[in-house]
């Protein structure tokens, strides 16, 4: 499967802030920035942003950022699912997942985030994908939100549905291990049929399909 991606660039102002939010880009083309402190939900911000670098350098892999000048302070990843999960079997060409998506908590109030999943869905290859992203109540800021795990739960369902996502059922224990957590999947307009039965034995392994 060829991934081809297509670059599309956004201007966002808010309360005297005047955003840009673009991508996918390369990790050339990040270098060119600075990363914000602040995005720390992962690892520390120095090995995050190394981490996007490399996965903007993959032939599937996708970083759109949300930048004020030349200072990221969000950004959404796309890839194939991790080779140790249950989402990597048959090495699906078509399954992607959406790694992670974060905003630097002082830039929270301006809907950046919601913004920059819209604009990352205008590409019209993303219909051949069925795009998952797993929902863990450990990555969540539930700190500095002041929610408890059900409400965040419920903020990150809206979220990810602002961009085409539904809530999908999965015996894997990582999802099962704790009610807040959630599989939630993007199916593209392209998808077959086939494709579809494909993931639903990735959603429930090792249960029998006849």
């Amino acid at each position: 499967m060829h991934h081809i991606k297509t670059y599309y660039k956004e201007e966002y102002e808010a309360e005297n802030h005047t955003f840009i939010l673009e991508g996918p880009l390369t990790a050339k083309e990040l270098s060119d920035f600075t990363f914000d402190d602040g995005l720390d939900a992962f690892r520390p911000p120095i090995e995050q942003f190394e981490a996007i670098k490399e996965i903007a350098d993959l032939e599937e892999g996708r970083i759109l950022i949300i930048r004020e000048e030349e200072h990221i302070i969000g950004y959404v990843t796309y890839l194939h699912p991790d080779p140790m999960e249950r989402w990597s079997d048959g090495n699906l060409p078509y399954i992607m997942e959406l790694g992670a998506v974060e905003v630097s908590l002082d830039y929270r109030s301006f809907g950046l985030g919601k913004r920059l999943l819209k604009m990352s869905m205008q590409d019209e290859f993303m219909e051949n994908y069925i795009i998952i992203t797993t929902e863990y109540y450990w990555h969540w800021d539930l700190k500095n939100s002041g929610l408890d795990v059900y409400e965040y739960k419920d903020l990150m369902i809206r979220l990810m549905a602002s961009a085409g996502f539904e809530v999908f059922q999965t015996n894997d224990p990582e999802i099962t291990g704790h009610p807040a957590n959630t599989l939630m999947a993007r199916i593209g307009r392209n998808i077959k049929e086939e494709q579809m039965m494909a993931f639903d034995k990735l959603r429930f392994k090792n249960r029998f399909f006849f």
